[in-house]
């Protein structure tokens, strides 16, 4: 249900300045409600269907194609980023809060794999892009709306997490 969830997140496109999809929402939703291990299976589910060419990334796309282009370590962030969220209850416990910062160092660690890899991939396809440059055309404009997100998905995540066994 979660990796449908997230595939159906990742397709919906929010319009403001710099558009944005629900898919962050989603993915810490899964996290928040089924629990790193849990959410993490439901992750790698979505990562193998996009991979396998079913259209569940942003724009009605997937393939090989888009996870090695220059925004797939976004994608392949979200992985680190529940790797993390897992670890974190494993080691630290499952309480709101520390719930809250492994979702925080999630989405940093995916914003640094991401960036890292959008600037290779962009070096070697269209010329010299630095990390800070990467930063701040892919990162900045969605630090907030990202925020938003997770703080939404930890709120309704607590709230259907005692109907999901």
């Amino acid at each position: 249900m979660f990796t449908a969830l997230i595939a159906v997140c990742s397709l919906i496109s929010v319009p403001f300045a710099v558009p944005f999809t629900l898919q962050t929402f989603a993915v810490f939703l899964a996290l928040f409600v089924l629990g790193g291990k849990r959410g993490t299976l439901a992750l790698l589910a979505y990562i193998c269907l996009g991979f396998a060419g079913l259209p569940v990334f942003s724009g009605f796309m997937g393939g090989f194609a888009v996870l090695f282009g220059a925004t797939g370590g976004y994608i392949i962030g979200f992985m680190l980023a529940s790797f993390a969220f897992w670890a974190g209850e494993k080691i630290f416990g499952k309480s709101g809060r520390m719930r809250l910062l492994y979702a925080a160092v999630g989405l940093l660690l995916c914003y640094v794999l991401g960036s890292i890899w959008y600037a290779f991939v962009y070096m070697g396809g269209t010329g010299k892009i630095g990390f800070f440059a990467a930063v701040a055309q892919c990162v900045l404009p969605f630090i907030v709306p990202d925020i938003l997100k997770i703080g939404l998905a930890f709120l309704l995540g607590n709230r259907l997490k005692k109907y999901v066994k």
